[in-house]
């Protein structure tokens, strides 16, 4: 496996290394205060105005839809390619969306381009790649074991010519923003059918539809997430044209497969960025510290946890980088043990990683405000996309499909 960087990517990394320098880490304590500020002006979805100039700064720059691998919307790259520009990007939680690079406007984008139509792309896509409005994916449901999409109960029915949507879901990320102004939502349109991969469909929501409303938003381990966060939402008789259906009836899995493929690299690859930074915070922090005579980073344990560390962190980029080279040379339905891989060993590695590096910094680490925000993410990416437990069973599954033919 030859993992060499052409060029063109290593000029976006050190391009993307010097906007973070200049621009997103010396920003950052801004960017938090803003969100305090709105927070208790009882406005906490109000858009940032860090974020909102970093904007125009990264396009101006270049460094802009790197996400997109079709050089028609975005920079061409392959998920090798875009893999170490997205680990970069990661390193602060709200830096993503500085490049429109973040979810879940990365997959709604993917979906809108790789299924869409042109009326789809010409509404949708195209005022998102400007990064003009932001969307939500409305998938999981609070009714229903979701780790089985098969459970999904909402509804598409189809009634002359529009589908009539009922259901009722939650974590649906980006749902409070009020730039949100489409939801793709997964539902139902033949519950009868044999095939349990051929009930469901995937169709374009309007944010302003009658019908769409928000129950409340979602705090992950206490922190809102805002000003982008997760709502629970509720449909209730929105009427869609049928126009906005994606790809066709029964094709939801179809479209499911082909999004979250990519987006489980760039979940992974955020992750790991967040677990360097971790680390270098870590070892920041202890060489500066004194405790029972020595540095703190000269204690036994300080020197095995940064060890094991950095070869954690290295482990799961491989295995990441992997995944990726795979998916662009075989396609995601050959990868899909490789992706289960790194959807469980990534955000196991970034909880231990950056529980490390929180132990290190003593109280204050458990008040930091990269590290707690960052240690709530990593562990909610365990169940997010799929939970560890079903990735372990495929990947369980998938091994012993090999031997049962190796046997027969």
């Amino acid at each position: 496996m030859d993992f060499q960087y052409s060029d063109k990517v290593r000029d976006l990394q050190a391009r993307l290394l010097a906007f973070m320098d200049e621009h997103v880490f010396p920003g950052e304590a801004a960017y938090f205060d803003e969100v305090e500020t709105n927070r208790k002006n009882g406005n906490a979805w109000q858009p940032t105005r860090v974020i909102e100039d970093l904007k125009q700064k990264a396009r101006a720059a270049g460094l802009w839809n790197l996400f997109l691998p079709e050089s028609r919307h975005g920079a061409g790259l392959t998920n090798l390619e875009y893999a170490p520009l997205c680990e970069i990007m990661g390193r602060a939680i709200w830096s993503p969306e500085v490049f429109n690079c973040s979810a879940p406007d990365t997959g709604n984008m993917e979906v809108l381009a790789r299924y869409g139509t042109e009326e789809h792309q010409k509404q949708w896509l195209v005022p998102l790649l400007a990064g003009e409005i932001r969307s939500c994916f409305a998938m999981t449901e609070p009714a229903v074991a979701s780790s089985d999409a098969t459970n999904i109960e909402a509804r598409i029915e189809r009634d002359g010519d529009h589908y009539v949507i009922n259901g009722r879901k939650w974590w649906s990320s980006g749902a409070n923003d009020p730039r949100c102004k489409v939801f793709i939502f997964m539902g139902k349109t033949d519950p009868d059918n044999p095939n349990r991969h051929q009930q469901q469909s995937m169709i374009i929501v309007p944010r302003d539809t009658p019908g769409v409303s928000i129950v409340r938003h979602l705090p992950v381990f206490g922190f809102d997430d805002a000003p982008h966060g997760h709502a629970e939402t509720l449909f209730e008789n929105v009427r869609v044209p049928v126009s906005n259906i994606l790809l066709g009836e029964g094709r939801g899995f179809e479209i499911a497969q082909g999004r979250l493929g990519p987006g489980r690299i760039h979940h992974c690859m955020r992750l790991i960025g967040l677990a360097e930074r971790a680390l270098d915070q870590m070892c920041k922090r202890t060489l500066s510290r004194v405790a029972f005579g020595r540095p703190v980073a000269e204690q036994g344990v300080t020197l095995e946890r940064i060890a094991e560390a950095r070869i954690d962190i290295d482990q799961a980029r491989f295995l990441v980088l992997n995944a990726a080279q795979m998916m662009d040379t075989v396609g995601n339905k050959a990868a899909a043990k490789e992706i289960a891989m790194i959807k469980v060993a990534a955000p196991n590695m970034a909880c231990r990683v950056i529980d490390w590096a929180i132990q290190a910094q003593g109280g204050g680490g458990m008040a930091d405000p990269f590290l707690a925000p960052a240690y709530a993410g990593a562990r909610a990416l365990r169940i997010a996309d799929g939970p560890d437990e079903v990735h372990r069973n495929q990947i369980g599954r998938l091994e012993l499909a090999r031997h049962k033919v190796k046997v027969a």
